[in-house]
C-alpha cells in the first residue's frame, strides 16, 4: 500500500490510512514533548493548550502537507522555557527526546497488531477485515519509525539537536547551536528534496520494520 501511496497509484481507502496514521502520531508526538515538560515544572505547555490529544493543538499546516506530499514532515513545535525545568539540561534532553520515543512506542504497539491481524488473515473466514486492520497497522509502523528516524537528525530544530545541545558542554553547546542555526534551513532543504534524507533513514526505518512486524 505504501509503495502505491509513494507512486501516486494509491487508493481512496490508501489515503485515508494514510492521513489517518499522521495526524494520530504527529498527535502523540508533541503531546508527548508537551507533557514531558509539564512532568520536569514548566508551565508553558499547559498555558498554550498543548496539554490534550486533540490534533487541532498539535498539527502544523505546512509540515502536514509535506508529510503528505514529499513523506517528510513536523508537527507545531510545543513552546516550553527551559528555566522552568527542574533540572535544565537532563529535562531539556528528556523533553527532546520523548516525541521520538513516543514514535517508536507506537511502532512497537502497532507492530504487535499488524502481527496479530496477519496471523488471523490466513485462511480464515472474514480475512478481508484482519487485512485491512493489517494495512492500517503496517502503515503505523512505518510512518512512526520514519518520524523518529527523522527527529532524531541533529540539524535544528529537530529533536535531535536538541539532545546533541544538552549533552555537550555548555560553551560548545552554545556553539554549536550559533553555527548550525543559519544554515540549519538549507540543510533539511537539500536533504528532502535531493532525495539524500530517505538515503540516511530508510536503511534503518526498514531494519526496525522488519524487526518490530516480521514481514
Amino acid at each position: 500500500m505504501l509503495l502505491e501511496y509513494f507512486s501516486g497509484k494509491a487508493t481512496a481507502q490508501d489515503v485515508a490510512i494514510w492521513i489517518l496514521a499522521i495526524v494520530l502520531s504527529i498527535t502523540v508526538h508533541e503531546a508527548a514533548h508537551a507533557w514531558t515538560a509539564y512532568w520536569a515544572g514548566d508551565l508553558t505547555p499547559k498555558e498554550r493548550r498543548r496539554l490534550s490529544l486533540n490534533p487541532i493543538d498539535h498539527l502544523d499546516p505546512l509540515g502536514t502537507m509535506m508529510l503528505l506530499f514529499s513523506h517528510f514532515g513536523w508537527g507545531r513545535p510545543v513552546e516550553v522555557n527551559p528555566a522552568n525545568f527542574r533540572h535544565p539540561r537532563r529535562d531539556g534532553i528528556l523533553v527532546a527526546l520523548c516525541g521520538p520515543l513516543s514514535n517508536l512506542g507506537l511502532a512497537v504497539v502497532f507492530a504487535l497488531i499488524a502481527r496479530g491481524a496477519a496471523h488471523a488473515a490466513m485462511g480464515k473466514a472474514g480475512a478481508g477485515v484482519w487485512v485491512v486492520l493489517l494495512q492500517v497497522a503496517c502503515t503505523f509502523v512505518l510512518l512512526n519509525l520514519g518520524l523518529m528516524m527523522f527527529n532524531l537528525l541533529p540539524v535544528p530544530p529537530l529533536d535531535g539537536s536538541h539532545i546533541v545541545a544538552g549533552l555537550l558542554p555548555v560553551h560548545l553547546a552554545q556553539r554549536y547551536e550559533r553555527l548550525a542555526m543559519p544554515i540549519a534551513v538549507l540543510i533539511l532543504a537539500v536533504l528532502i528534496f535531493s532525495g539524500a534524507l530517505g538515503v540516511i533513514i530508510f536503511p534503518v526505518v526498514r531494519a526496525l520494520y522488519t524487526a518490530l512486524t516480521g514481514f
